[in-house]
């Protein structure tokens, strides 16, 4: 049966887009909104900015003191956080039915007048803050930086997926007020936005709340530049090792595949679900349980916009098992994949799994929300939410092969060895 989630949209006179999903399950909504601005948009020496900007959203306002945001929601009984990718930054509250409008009003306080509580004292705070979270989550965390190193490995210098959200210390200690305020207004605007209600709300109330309290922003985002030229596969192996007191040694394989939206990707993600996506897969059932020279194994994809995506492969070393052999044996897989496509069976189970996760996120209703959103926001198409396991089904044993013969080819990796052995073979990519 198809999925049907009804799906209202809108786009104000500001650029405002808007999507509203009723959904009378329970007296409560969410407010979902992705500003089409990540880590991607930085610049060389101002990385960071981004994430930064989550935090200082949580600082006040013009009409909302430092923190009253957690607190004025969450005594209505809300929920509410904030997330920083490659590609966006969102911001979320759930909420009783009621609490709706209060919430609709800090949000347009913080989206359209966040500058005046943007004071030197105030990023000085969150600057701290930030470079603790990047101390803590990154630089004392065993593996903390190997997908810092796999984006460097993957993506060249100077492309916009090359460094992490986190940014570096340097670039947070260099920030200057001026330029945070900036960055502020070329990216926080109606015209940069998506909103989406889901939820105990019908389709024009939400609406009219949504003009009622956005409306009178003003329109003021540049025109977003160009996409980057399409990144093809890497032409020779890459290779990072990293001698760190690690609980064991870990290999994070790296490929560049097609970008998010594209056919092309989800027929990568069907072959990485083979190798490694699964419970059933093959470096699980051939590594972790026949020879027993790993204690895990796991493969995705991360679909990007900016004209390439990140498929990656991660193996956790068995004590005593050489990682050279376990690198060797997923080339092995990769190249019998190319050569004889995936089975039945390996179909079967990747849609099964693609279908379970899917509908388990559209059941939720804050998942529901953020989808509607980044498929607004990213692809300016929501309704992606009901087709997308159609794409998943049309997928067949030739793409998969197509896919992976263009791909995940044996010289189009890099490799991220976390070792706590006593050589390593080169430095890190710069």
């Amino acid at each position: 049966m198809p999925l049907d989630y009804p799906i209202h949209r809108r786009t104000l006179p500001n650029g405002l887009r808007v999507v509203v999903s009723p959904d009378h399950t329970v007296p409560n909504v969410t407010v979902n909104i992705w500003v089409g601005v990540g880590s991607r948009h930085e610049q060389a020496g101002r990385t960071g900015f981004a994430h930064l900007f989550e935090h200082l959203m949580f600082q006040g306002s013009r009409a909302v003191r430092s923190g009253e945001h957690f607190e004025a929601l969450m005594a209505e009984g809300g929920r509410l956080n904030a997330t920083t990718w490659f590609d966006r930054t969102n911001y979320f509250d759930t909420v009783p039915t009621g609490a709706l409008e209060l919430a609709l009003w800090l949000e347009a306080d913080r989206h359209g007048h966040l500058l005046d509580a943007v004071t030197q004292e105030n990023l000085d705070n969150q600057r701290d803050v930030v470079k603790e979270e990047k101390r803590q989550r990154y630089d004392n965390q065993p593996y903390g930086n190997a997908l810092t190193d796999l984006y460097a490995a993957v993506f060249p210098a100077g492309h916009p997926y090359h460094h992490p959200t986190i940014g570096s210390m340097e670039d947070l200690d260099a920030a200057s007020l001026e330029d945070v305020h900036a960055f502020y207004r070329r990216y926080y605007a109606p015209d940069n936005t998506v909103l989406t209600l889901c939820g105990d709300i019908e389709p024009d109330a939400g609406f009219a709340l949504v003009e009622r309290y956005f409306g009178d922003l003003d329109a003021r985002a540049q025109a977003p530049r160009p996409p980057v030229p399409a990144l093809p596969p890497l032409e020779a192996p890459v290779r990072v090792e990293r001698r760190d007191p690690v609980p064991n040694d870990r290999l994070h394989i790296g490929f560049r595949l097609p970008p998010d939206g594209s056919d092309e990707l989800v027929a990568a993600t069907v072959a990485l679900d083979c190798l490694g996506g699964l419970s059933s897969s093959r470096l699980v059932r051939r590594l972790v349980r026949r020879e027993q020279t790993a204690v895990g194994a796991h493969a995705t994809a991360w679909g990007f916009i900016d004209g390439v995506s990140l498929g990656f492969v991660v193996l956790d070393v068995a004590p005593g098992a050489d990682p050279d052999l376990l690198e060797s044996a997923l080339l092995e897989e990769l190249t019998r994949l190319a050569e004889e496509g995936p089975t039945a069976a390996e179909l079967e189970a990747s849609l099964a799994q693609s279908e379970r996760a899917w509908l388990s996120a559209l059941a939720s209703q804050e998942d529901r929300a953020d989808l509607l959103s980044r498929y607004t926001c990213l692809h300016d198409d929501p309704d992606i939410v009901n087709t997308y396991l159609d794409r998943v089904r049309a997928v067949t044993a030739e793409r998969v092969v197509d896919v992976t013969r263009r791909w995940l080819t044996p010289d189009a990796r890099a490799v991220v060895a976390y070792l706590s052995a006593d050589q390593v073979r080169d430095e890190a990519v710069a």
